[in-house]
């Protein structure tokens, strides 16, 4: 499973997002929207943060912890 959190550089819900994914023991790489603009364009972002797993936006804007928790269940990491 690939997961990517992108966000902005001053995205304030990112850091919530990565401690959700940390306590949920789910590896991802972090993208810096700013840094890498071919990402924005591939997948259309306008909001951060944006949860990206296999090549798929699953969540744009903060997922709850529930939501996490509900689509992570049952997934290998």
């Amino acid at each position: 499973m690939n997961v990517k959190v992108i966000a902005t550089n001053l995205c304030s819900h990112r850091p919530n997002l990565e401690h959700e994914l940390q306590d949920l023991e789910i590896d991802y790489e972090l993208v810096i929207a700013e840094e890498h603009p071919e990402v924005i364009e591939k997948y259309g972002i306008r909001h951060s943060p944006n949860l990206v797993v296999d090549d798929e936006v699953i969540f744009r804007g903060q997922p709850s912890e529930h939501e996490l928790r509900e689509f992570f269940a049952g997934r290998q990491h």
